[in-house]
């Protein structure tokens, strides 16, 4: 035991002296300890060792922790103009070849906004995603979708708690069915105050039991308002500006779940059975967390970026929409910029945003759209904003872009 304290000891200070030893056999004994203790110096080395650390590991994120997360990343709620029930943009699956062929996929997803988060998430399969929005309802939103989510083993299930409509006994669509099939279905049966105050009343539960986050009475409030918006909406239900602003059409949740891709197919998450079930399986891990936050606000997306470092993630893709047209509309965009530099990225992360046309025409514009999406490096758009190239919106539009 004196024997291997002293080599493993003369072997860490390297100063071993094999020259010493008496025999032939004794030397090959020591030769054979040498080896041993190297190996398991080389293991145990925290420079050498290639155990997977915590960081790399991340499956899920237990409820405390995703309670805290959405309470302490975020900031205090702001006004919008709108009530965003659903997206507003026909284009957002023009960009998923293009994101396919740019290698976008894995690490971490950020967007704004409702259901249009899911679609992407679907598409891109990444391992985390925080969806930041400044309206607090938008969270209050996404947690009711999550609950309505965790609830739902299928896509059936999932529009009948959506809409408050009870499900017959037969005829609901077949498992692999697509996307109108179910609009159909759907579109024939009409809500009950029944299977809302029902839904309802386990949606409150789950939020507060399941997920661990206490409902205060103005959270109450906007989650009864959204849901039963949907209830009396049902496939109807769209983006909604306030009356003062001038409205427009705006398409459906119907219209957005039929919409398809340049290739004429379908893409929607509620499209397909597999989409489906992989958003559903990162509800039910706690990998998609609601954040009150703006853009350019001082506490959301830097504590995203801390979180992710820690766990060894980078943004792939960070869906912004046009709300950097906002930005720059009130002079935070410089805010915005900052924040972004606070993200982890490499060379494969990417923007997707939408441009709309009542306001900016694009060169990229595709006929019958009221939007095109695009997409853009974020390494880009960092050395372009250092160098001075975003004075104004049009000019972020139409610099570097990469179109659909």
């Amino acid at each position: 035991m004196k024997l291997y304290f002293y080599v493993s000891r003369a072997l860490r200070e390297g100063q071993f002296p094999f020259s010493l030893l008496p025999t032939r056999g004794a030397r090959m004994r020591i030769a054979r300890l040498t080896l041993l203790l190297s190996l398991i110096f080389a293991v145990s080395s925290p420079v050498l060792s290639q155990q997977p650390s915590k960081q790399n590991s991340l499956e899920s994120v237990p409820t405390a922790e995703f309670a805290r997360m959405v309470r302490e990343f975020s900031e205090d709620g702001g006004y919008f103009m709108s009530d965003n029930f659903t997206s507003n943009e026909t284009s957002y699956l023009h960009v998923i070849d293009k994101l396919r062929e740019l290698g976008v996929t894995g690490g971490a997803y950020i967007g704004v906004g409702p259901e249009q988060n899911f679609t992407y998430i679907a598409k891109i399969r990444p391992r985390i995603a925080f969806i930041v929005d400044t309206r607090r309802q938008a969270m209050i939103q996404h947690l009711m979708y999550k609950a309505i989510f965790h609830l739902s083993p299928n896509r059936t299930q999932f529009l009948s708690r959506l809409f408050s409509k009870p499900l017959p006994k037969e005829g609901a669509p077949a498992p692999d069915a697509p996307a109108a099939d179910f609009m159909a279905f759907f579109g024939k049966y009409a809500a009950t105050d029944q299977a809302y105050a029902a839904n309802l009343a386990e949606i409150k539960k789950t939020i507060q039991e399941e997920f661990q986050f206490p409902i205060s009475d103005r959270d109450r409030e906007s989650l009864e308002y959204v849901y039963k918006s949907f209830r009396e909406n049902g496939l109807d239900i769209a983006f909604r500006l306030d009356a003062s602003y001038y409205g427009g059409y705006f398409p459906s949740l119907k219209d957005l779940a039929l919409q398809t891709d340049l290739n004429g197919k379908t893409g929607n998450f509620l499209a397909s059975a597999d989409d489906y079930n992989f958003v559903r399986g990162m509800q039910k891990k706690n990998l998609i967390i609601p954040v009150v936050g703006d853009f350019s606000g001082p506490k959301a997306l830097a504590s995203i970026g801390d979180y992710l470092r820690k766990n060894g993630l980078a943004v792939t893709s960070f869906y912004t929409s046009n709300v950097e047209q906002y930005l720059f509309d009130s002079a935070i965009f410089e805010g915005f910029a900052k924040n972004v530099k606070k993200l982890p990225i490499d060379d494969k992360s990417v923007f997707i945003r939408a441009v709309f046309h009542m306001r900016y025409t694009h060169p990229a514009r595709k006929q019958d759209h009221m939007s095109v999406t695009l997409l853009q490096r974020m390494k880009v758009f960092l050395k372009d904003f250092d160098e001075g190239l975003y004075p104004s919106y049009r000019e972020l539009i139409v610099t570097n872009y990469i179109a659909p």
